[in-house]
């Protein structure tokens, strides 16, 4: 078991190479004597749960083996005051995590009426399971950075379906959220596997003697996939030769969901602007350039109505929202004002997450007059193509 963090390549789901890891369940049947073997109306069940490797996620392909190289995108690097704000660029390995088992009788894939609770720590889980058909849901334990957990989960709704979801800020939300008026909390790191119709019959049907451990055993894949997803944003200021000096430390990304099916990994229909924090770096190198970058990392429950891990081509990507990525910046004249950029594009191209590009040429940019915060909103249009337009 791997744990990635900033100092072994990044290794992250930014580009979110996501192509789950496989996670084995055994379901282990401990032998009565042999006369008496399928007596009884129940079995004891051995669950090591989660069985992860990591470095699985990292294979992302996006479509007919094209690979996304992220570090050849990402200039503003990762420092020790990044890893403090933000903690790590990429996924870390989950340790702890709920189990819940859905006993549906003789009757697989029905409603769940009924469900067993379980937190599992570690690997491993004993419990019984009576005969007939289960299903089960597993995703891991939050654990937020600074003590304080965004990550809200419904599970007295229905017990059909576990719902994950964000609460709102205090910052105001202006763009592609017409239900909310105010900016959401991006969610923890959250992985999920879900199995239906899982049988445990009398006949011990799919089961296999383990002669060392004296036990039946039952081998489940389960695949356990991230479902938020990481973007790396950077707003690159080339010649800025000090005009803008820094940032208030926020950002925000508009037109994402706000909760996810923890089931299904399929995004809620409930757009909402996204609030990440940001900070600003002076003389990056970007190829030999020096240049200041204003960059973030963010997670986010993907574009509505989807399940970013299900996706192959960008032509199955349906979203419907425009997203844009808004940083407010400080000039040396002691004013500032609002950057908003459309990156549409660049969110539906990166579904399963991604770095989030701006580059601009500050000599094409002026420096606000008015006084006072916010002085104005910059509005930056084709941007990709260095052509820009301010209302200033």
């Amino acid at each position: 078991m791997k744990r990635y963090n900033s100092h072994n390549s990044l290794t992250m789901v930014t580009r979110t190479a996501i192509v789950a890891a496989v996670m084995s369940t055994l379901v282990c049947c401990i032998r009565d004597p042999e006369l008496h073997l399928f007596d009884g109306g129940e079995i004891d069940i051995d669950l090591p749960m989660v069985q992860l490797e990591l470095d699985a996620y990292w294979n992302y392909e996006i479509t007919y083996g094209i690979s996304y190289d992220w570090r050849a995108e990402w200039h503003y690097g990762w420092d020790a005051t990044d890893f403090e704000i933000f903690g790590e660029i990429g996924y870390t390995e989950p340790t702890v995590f709920h189990l819940r088992r859905y006993f549906t009788g003789s009757v697989p894939l029905a409603n769940h009426t009924s469900v067993i609770s379980n937190t599992i720590v570690g690997n491993s889980f004993n419990g019984q399971y009576t005969w007939g058909f289960w299903d089960i849901l597993v995703w891991n334990d939050v654990n937020a950075l600074d003590g304080v957990q965004s990550l809200n989960f419904d599970e007295q709704s229905s017990l059909n379906y576990v719902l994950a979801y964000t609460n709102q800020t205090m910052v105001p939300s202006r763009y592609e959220a017409p239900n909310y008026t105010r900016a959401f909390y991006e969610p923890e790191p959250l992985f999920s596997a879900y199995d239906r119709g899982v049988e445990i019959d009398r006949e011990l049907t799919g089961f296999e003697y383990d002669p060392i451990h004296d036990v039946y055993i039952k081998k489940l894949d389960m695949v356990l996939e991230p479902i938020t997803y990481i973007y790396l944003t950077q707003v690159i200021l080339h010649h800025n030769r000090g005009k803008i000096t820094g940032v208030d430390g926020s950002g925000k990304l508009s037109g994402m969901a706000r909760s996810t099916v923890v089931n299904t990994g399929i995004a809620g229909e409930d757009l909402i602007t996204v609030y990440f924090n940001t900070r600003f770096k002076k003389n990056c190198d970007m190829n030999g350039e020096l240049v200041d970058i204003a960059g973030g990392r963010l997670l986010t429950f993907g574009m509505c109505g989807m399940n970013g891990n299900r996706i192959q081509h960008i032509d199955d990507v349906k979203d419907k929202a425009n997203h844009y990525l808004d940083i407010n910046m400080q000039f040396n004249n002691g004013n500032d004002s609002t950057f908003v950029f459309d990156v549409t594009d660049q969110v539906r191209r990166h579904w399963k997450g991604g770095v989030i590009t701006v580059e601009l040429d500050m000599d094409t940019i002026g420096v606000p007059s008015r006084s006072g915060g916010s002085a104005f909103d910059a509005v930056v249009k084709d941007f990709e193509e260095e052509n820009y337009e301010f209302p200033l």
